[in-house]
């Protein structure tokens, strides 16, 4: 049988997520985490698919328990294609740890040694078809901290050739670089000029273009021949800019913040829902800040993506 086609590619991290349950306390002392899936370009895809629409990751796990865990709750809880998802023969499947000590700036502890799999995509496992034509693309920056990862990744967006909807998201974690920037900034660089949008919070555009100002950030990148900047702001909003001229900043959405940790991820799931029903890229951003507000008012981030009525509610009376 055929598998159905793909609204959505994404690229990249993926492990077993343990959120810590006693909040403000060090991770030293949490007695209790609880489970789920994780990683950017992950919880992008099962954002999208909670939104209901055809999600797959590209990816690789290990050959043990918590890797086939993975495989079984993104096909049968989230709803997410596992057909890229490969299995390493001797890695283990990444952990990252979520700190809440402070629950609004969560500390995320890696668990990625000697190698995680998800380093180690191939070119040669990657279906160009798919690469060609899926609606979105998806390429988290953190793909580029290292090989044969990045080699697989400039391969695929050399093969995607700008089309429509090819979009990065600069995703900055010092960890994956060991804290180098000059080598992060190198690589974003490198790619940008080969993506159509770039999506960021302002210390990620400083690593990718080199400044925090969100009007100068968006100038740079659509210098590059992006079709489209968007440059989160926190409680400040979301700055949305296109190469047509529109600039516009989009208020950001209160809540009482239960967890920081996947509000980003639920943007982007909701801007790719948006994208594929055909919304103005400023309503897709304000439909990116409800989500992200509604992940951020609960603990968890895979399992509490938000569904298209939270969103809606959000939007409509500010309730979710």
């Amino acid at each position: 049988m055929t598998p159905p086609e793909l609204d959505l590619l994404t690229i990249g991290r993926i492990s077993v997520d343990l959120y810590a349950e006693q909040l403000h306390v060090p991770l030293a002392d949490v007695r209790t985490f609880r489970k789920s899936v994780g990683g950017t370009a992950t919880n992008v895809a099962v954002a999208t698919a909670r939104l209901g629409h055809r999600a797959a990751v590209f990816t690789k796990v290990g050959d043990d328990a918590f890797g086939g865990y993975i495989k079984q709750a993104l096909e049968h809880t989230f709803g997410v294609d596992t057909r890229f998802v490969g299995t390493h023969p001797t890695l283990r499947t990444p952990l990252a740890f979520a700190e809440l000590l402070d629950p609004g700036d969560p500390t995320i502890v890696f668990y990625r040694e000697p190698a995680a799999p998800d380093m180690t995509i191939e070119v040669d496992e990657v279906d160009m078809d798919v690469v060609r034509s899926v609606p979105i693309l998806w390429v988290p920056a953190g793909t580029l901290a290292f090989q044969p990862s990045r080699n697989t990744v400039m391969a695929v967006l050399r093969e995607r050739c700008r089309r429509e909807h090819t979009i990065i998201d600069l995703d900055w974690r010092p960890a994956l670089w060991h804290g180098d920037e000059v080598a992060a900034s190198a690589a974003v660089a490198e790619v940008l000029p080969l993506a159509t949008m770039a999506i960021g919070n302002r210390e990620e555009c400083r690593i990718a273009v080199g400044t925090t100002d969100p009007n100068e950030a968006a100038d740079r990148l659509l210098g590059l021949g992006l079709s489209a900047a968007i440059v989160k702001m926190g409680g400040e909003g979301v700055m949305v800019a296109t190469a047509d001229g529109v600039r516009v900043q989009v208020p950001p959405r209160r809540v009482e913040v239960v967890c920081g940790l996947g509000a980003g991820d639920a943007f982007g799931g909701a801007i790719c829902h948006g994208l594929l029903s055909g919304w103005s890229l400023v309503r897709c951003a304000e439909a990116g800040n409800a989500a992200g507000a509604i992940v951020a008012s609960r603990l968890m981030c895979a399992d509490d993506m938000p569904t298209e009525a939270d969103i809606e509610g959000m939007l409509s009376d500010g309730v979710v």
